[in-house]
């Protein structure tokens, strides 16, 4: 077709991908390659095949009698979530997949003496925001979706078959405010540079 440009260049095929939380309000990476900020915890290793960022905005349609079709359309909403199961089980992962919770110590008394560990998930009302950044990695382009706020929002189904791999699966909402971006892309794709 006249006009159009082909570059397999710009097909994107992730090799490494990595999920980061912080608390909010957490600095941000400044750009798509430098060093993570101390804040932005790893969740470790993640399922190949698992990670997904969707963005789904909401519309309304205007029917008219003389037509048809829509006469007008207008956005209403806008929405975001992130997905991706977590193969290491850990407090930290555990209070991010249940948005939140608490971790005590258990003593347990009697031989052989060991300590032992609590989980408490958090109680209506007390759910927590968190901040995520998505890396991702295609030989020499790098991408990083940097999600501000963002909240643990849908019920936890774990499989516990057995002789099965168990996951984590982490459901992200994205949260928004008037003050920042509901979410953002760093990259060094130069695909993406402006300049005509």
């Amino acid at each position: 077709m006249a006009g159009t440009t082909a570059n397999n260049n710009e097909i994107v095929i992730p090799s490494i991908t990595r999920i980061y939380l912080a608390p909010v309000g957490s600095t941000a990476p400044a750009d798509a390659t430098v060093a993570m900020p101390p804040a932005l915890r790893s969740v470790g290793l993640t399922t190949e095949d698992s990670l997904k960022f969707n963005s789904e905005p909401n519309f309304e349609q205007v029917k008219s009698a003389q037509s048809s079709y829509p006469t007008r359309t207008f956005q209403t909403s806008d929405a975001a979530t992130i997905e991706v199961d977590l193969q290491q089980w850990s407090g930290e992962n555990f209070k991010s997949v249940y948005g939140g919770g608490e971790i005590a110590t258990i003593t347990v008394t009697g031989p052989p003496s060991a300590t032992h560990y609590k989980f408490t998930p958090p109680r209506i009302g007390s759910r927590t925001e968190v901040m995520a950044v998505i890396e991702v990695i295609d030989g020499g382009k790098h991408y990083r979706y940097v999600i501000p706020r963002c909240m643990q929002m849908e019920g936890v189904s774990k499989d516990l078959a057995k002789t099965k791999e168990a996951v984590l699966p982490l459901r992200l909402a994205v949260q928004g405010g008037d003050d920042l971006d509901a979410w953002y892309v760093l990259t060094d794709d130069p695909a993406f540079d402006p300049a005509p």
